[in-house]
């Protein structure tokens, strides 16, 4: 294939089959799985940006490794490489991804051009014509997109490509029947059958082509085999259309006869009913739509979509467009606001039914009244309007086929209400809303309203309320529409409040809503109330959903999974599952990926307001606090199979615990749980589950440790230690105090923390060796972090016969790093070297990798200080390998950062400079202020280094102040000699001969060696 403008080869892609890339006359290697699914996942979107977050679930499935966003960067870079002229191929576009692609390049663009070309050939009435381009159509398909080896999300978007190609099929081979063949396309036929056999209409198109071809007994057989399978596989009878034709052809039939050619057009003329009487053209076409809010705000992606469906080219079908969401959501006003954008593609007329499915004190509509309406609104008198449903909807269906209508209809209940209301047309469309998703209701397109944004909610706020008022109170409007939800109805509802009392400031109004137990009442105003919505909602389930959803309102985090519901429910995995998908097909939950739940603000506390005494909150809340002591205590086991256990693993319990088969899953787990595990531990403990509290808190530390959140960290040690303090158990107390201790050291507050280890160590006297030798250690660490190195060397020593004692050689290997730290500060760097090692051979026996990192970096630091770059290199290289930057990124900041000062020691000068700027980065987004100050003072001295005085003096100030903060001493001695170098470079000599002696007084104080005062 060749551009026409230059005769040159293209490159062409087939994606309905086998993934094909052509280059002219040469195929195109596309590469690795990875890399076609990629690939295939934008071919599918042609011209429109493709997330990021899609790709990666495309070549991932449900899981994708940590470094999956990396990788399907590396896979565009090799397309972009592979592929002839792949950079203007494949852009980059925003956050994601866009295939650029003419209209000859892809066989799925021709695949759609030529099946629009035969709908409108077939409405022309040119069958001829729209036969032809019904067989280009067919002959482009090869089968499921990448054979059906895509995985889930390209295999959804294959399916949803197999319904377009089966209607393709149905259509070609339903005119070449109508143009008189049959013999020839009984073969074909029978092979899609076989391939698709529950297809009833293709089943049909063979009965009439066996019939027409004088098979009449075959054509009988076809549908006794297809009500055998139907009733073996789905349990139901054939439908009316087929069980029709069936009826026809047993009947001889003229209907179902031979048929002359004709053109579609006469075809068409003979099945149009004769018309009713129109309404004359001086009168308007009827309108019965509700007024369109002027201050409509946001939902351009859903609107923008209303809109295409409504001005696109009429179909072979009603054009239906469902909108569903919670109450309240605006799901009204945006079809109200579509409705009157696209009254004049409707010039018959716009209706508006409210089919009352959720309103209060009021019964659901019945469909034969809503038909009388409609009839009477298009001018049908009285007398011609049939008593029987049946007969009043084919009345409906005549009459609205003859028109081009919009029928809006409003608030519905269930599909059994709208089915019969549904015009017939394909010039007609029909707007459905309805709180919840009608899934038996067949051709609807569905969309599902969010909630507004933050800034949506404000714009909306400032529009109904006025930008001077708004303006005045900024921070406040900010925080109205985040008590709102970005729940529409709820900023109404506060602005018709706020114009009602012209006296209230927005903030009082926010003062009043702050109070979470009254916030429901203050969000009423006249008829108008989210709790009444919500209430409606709620009543409408049946009372195990009712009683499901209220103890759903006590799972404290904002995700909610299968197995964390089932506890809170007492039932199993499965019975989990369906509570939550109806509760998220009636939109009192909302769904935030595959399998994860979660509760509006306003629901949840509408879910606590409700509440009933029956409903055992208090055993609910426990199975939840035992089902997350377990599953923490599993993923611990996966991630941490070394850690010392605090008596004797949690007795298996009867919630199902979630399968983790690994480090990664395990860790994703963590993650998904963090927020939830948070809230647990702290509603144990004010629950009076204090045992349980100190324990599930425990597991919780080790992976808010390795993902340093150390402000987390601190504050769950609290509610351990608070919890503690009410049990008769001063060892496990002691433990929750060291822990507290080892937080407050990573957040700075070193006296604190001496006292909290000092009161650990007391409690525990000579009760638990293993205890001691933790508290005496953490003291160690503390002092260290001071300055007092005597007394750090002294209690680490200690610590360090202690584990070795006690076989604990994690804790022995921790202990040697912490003394080695000591030592190669102090300027002793042969035994920091020495401890070093001694600490790095103990965790790679142990696998402690996390660990390895930091006793290879100060082994490094030693070996530096002992005039030893090369080995130093070497184990910063070691230690860069086993790096994550997602896990305890304040350490991988620290290596970078000496990883720059060693290879600007070696003359690798823009390694060192890059090395250097990413680890200011990484310590300032993930680093504790404590590690903060370390990396800033040591890619301060790799300026200076580097001729850049004014930069370093920069650096090292903001390390002094950080430092200072904390009473860091040995990194304030350190940030004010790098401002005398500084201050020297720059010509500035008193100021550097006063930050030397500054920095010589504490380095006297804290008895560090003449080497070790050396940056």
């Amino acid at each position: 294939m060749e551009s026409a403008a230059l005769g040159h080869p293209v490159v062409r892609f087939n994606i309905l089959g086998p993934l094909e890339g052509w280059h002219g006359e040469h195929r195109v290697r596309l590469g690795s799985p990875t890399q076609e699914r990629v690939l295939v996942t934008l071919l599918l979107e042609p011209g429109r940006m493709v997330p990021l977050t899609r790709l990666v679930a495309a070549a991932w499935d449900d899981e994708p490794p940590q470094t999956a966003s990396h990788q399907v960067r590396k896979a565009v870079a090799a397309l972009r490489t592979r592929i002839p002229g792949g950079s203007s191929l494949i852009v980059t576009d925003g956050a994601g991804y866009r295939a650029v692609l003419g209209e000859h390049q892809l066989d799925l663009h021709e695949f759609g051009q030529w099946s629009r070309q035969a709908r409108q050939a077939t409405a022309d009435g040119r069958p001829e014509e729209a036969v032809g381009h019904l067989r280009a159509c067919l002959d482009l398909w090869r089968g499921p997109v990448m054979a059906g080896a895509g995985g889930a999300v390209i295999s959804a978007a294959s399916l949803a490509l197999e319904e377009r190609h089966m209607a393709v099929a149905e259509q070609y081979y339903e005119l070449q029947l109508e143009r008189g063949q049959s013999t020839e396309l009984i073969g074909p036929l029978r092979e899609l059958v076989t391939a698709h056999p529950l297809r009833e209409t293709l089943r049909g198109r063979l009965m009439l082509a066996l019939y027409r071809a004088g098979r009449q007994a075959e054509a009988l057989e076809e549908f006794g085999r297809v009500r055998a399978l139907l009733v073996e596989e789905l349990g139901i009878d054939p439908g009316a259309e087929l069980t029709g034709l069936y009826e026809a052809i047993l009947r001889d039939s003229p209907e179902v006869a031979p048929r002359v050619p004709q053109s579609m057009a006469d075809r068409a003329a003979l099945l149009l009913p004769a018309p009713l009487d129109r309404t004359p053209d001086s009168e308007p076409a009827p309108c019965t739509l509700p007024y369109d809010l002027p201050d409509f705000t946001g939902r351009d992606e859903e609107l923008g979509r209303l809109l295409e469906v409504g001005r696109a080219p009429a179909g072979r079908g009603t054009r239906i467009i469902g909108v569903d969401g919670m109450g309240g959501s605006g799901k009204t006003a945006l079809a109200v606001h579509a409705a009157h954008l696209l009254a004049a593609d409707y010039p018959d007329g716009q209706l508006f039914i409210d089919l009352r499915g959720f309103s209060p004190g009021e019964k659901a509509q019945e469909p034969g009244a809503v038909l009388h309406s409609l009839l009477r609104t298009l001018g049908v008198p009285d007398e011609r309007i049939p008593d029987d449903l049946e007969r009043r909807t084919a009345l409906w269906r005549t009459v609205s086929a003859q028109r081009k209508l919009l029928v809006l209809l409003d608030n519905a209940a269930n599909a059994a209400q709208v089915r019969p209301l549904l015009p017939a047309s394909e010039n007609c469309l029909a707007l459905v809303t309805g709180r919840v998703r009608m899934l038996d209701l067949d051709g609807v397109e569905w969309l599902s309203p969010g909630l507004l944004s933050a800034d949506e909610s404000t714009t909306l706020l400032t529009r109904m309320l006025g930008a001077d008022r708004t303006g005045a109170e900024p921070q406040a409007v900010a925080r109205l529409a985040g008590l709102c939800g970005g729940l529409p109805l709820a900023l109404r509802v506060t602005t018709a409040r706020l114009r009602n009392r012209p006296r209230w400031t927005v903030q009082y109004l926010v003062d009043r809503l702050a109070d979470e137990t009254r916030r429901l009442r203050e969000l009423s105003a006249g008829e108008r109330s989210v709790e009444a919505t919500l209430r409606l909602s709620y009543q409408a389930m049946e009372e195990g959903q009712r009683g499901a959803f209220r103890l759903l309102g006590l799972h404290p985090g904002s995700a909610i999974d299968v197995h964390s519901a089932a506890a809170l429910l007492g039932t199993d995995a499965h019975d989990a599952e369906d509570v939550l998908e109806d509760l998220l097909d009636a939109h009192l939950l909302e769904q935030h990926e595959a399998g994860l739940y979660g509760f509006h603000d306003l629901v949840r506390t509408y879910a606590m307001s409700v509440r009933e005494a029956e409903d055992d909150a208090e055993g609910a809340v426990e199975r939840l606090v035992s089902y997350y002591t377990l599953a923490t205590d599993q993923a611990c086991e996966i991630l941490f199979p070394g850690r010392n256990r605090y008596g004797d693993p949690p007795a298996p319990g009867a919630a199902e615990l979630p399968r983790l088969d690994g480090d990664e899953q395990a860790l994703r787990w963590f993650d998904r749980e963090h927020d939830a595990l948070l809230a647990t531990v702290a509603q144990a403990g004010t629950h009076g589950m204090h045992r349980t509290a100190a324990l599930l808190a425990r597991n919780v530390l080790f992976y808010l440790h390795l993902r340093g959140r150390y402000e987390e960290f601190r504050a769950v040690n609290r509610v351990a230690v608070t919890a503690c303090r009410q049990l008769d158990d001063p060892v496990l107390l002691s433990l929750s105090l060291c822990n507290l201790a080892v937080g407050q050291w990573w957040l700075g507050n070193f006296h604190d923390g001496i006292t909290t280890a000092q009161e650990a160590l007391e409690l525990i006297g000579g009760n638990d060796p293993r205890t001691r030798a933790f508290s005496i250690e953490v003291l160690g660490l503390l002092h260290g972090a001071l300055g007092d190195f005597d007394e750090a060397r002294a209690y680490l020593a200690q610590g360090i016969a202690l584990h070795r004692e006690l076989g604990m050689d994690r804790a022995e290997a921790e202990a040697l790093v912490n003394l080695s730290t000591v030592q190669t500060w102090s300027g002793h760097y042969a035994e920091g070297a020495w401890l070093a090692a001694r600490a790095t051979d103990l965790n790679r026996r142990l696998g402690e990798h996390n660990h390895e990192i930091s006793s290879l970096s100060w082994l490094a630091l030693a070996h530096l200080g002992l005039g030893e770059d090369e080995r130093a290199r070497a184990c910063l290289s070691q230690a860069l390998e086993l790096c994550d930057e997602s896990r305890q990124p304040g350490n991988v900041a620290f290596v970078l950062a000496h990883w720059a000062r060693v290879c600007q020691r070696l003359g690798e000068v823009s390694l060192a400079a890059e090395h250097a700027e990413r680890a200011l980065d990484l310590v300032a987004t993930g680093g504790t202020v404590l590690r903060q100050s370390s990396v800033v003072n040591v890619v301060g001295s790799v300026h200076l280094r580097a001729g850049a005085a004014d930069r370093a003096m920069e650096l090292h100030r903001r390390a002094h102040e950080l430092a200072t903060r904390l009473g860091y001493r040995i990194e304030i001695a350190r940030a004010l000699h790098g401002m005398a170098e500084a201050a020297q470079a720059l010509g500035d000599r008193t100021a550097a001969s006063r930050h030397q002696r500054a920095a010589e007084a504490l380095y006297d104080a804290m008895g560090v060696t003449e080497a070790g005062r050396r940056l």
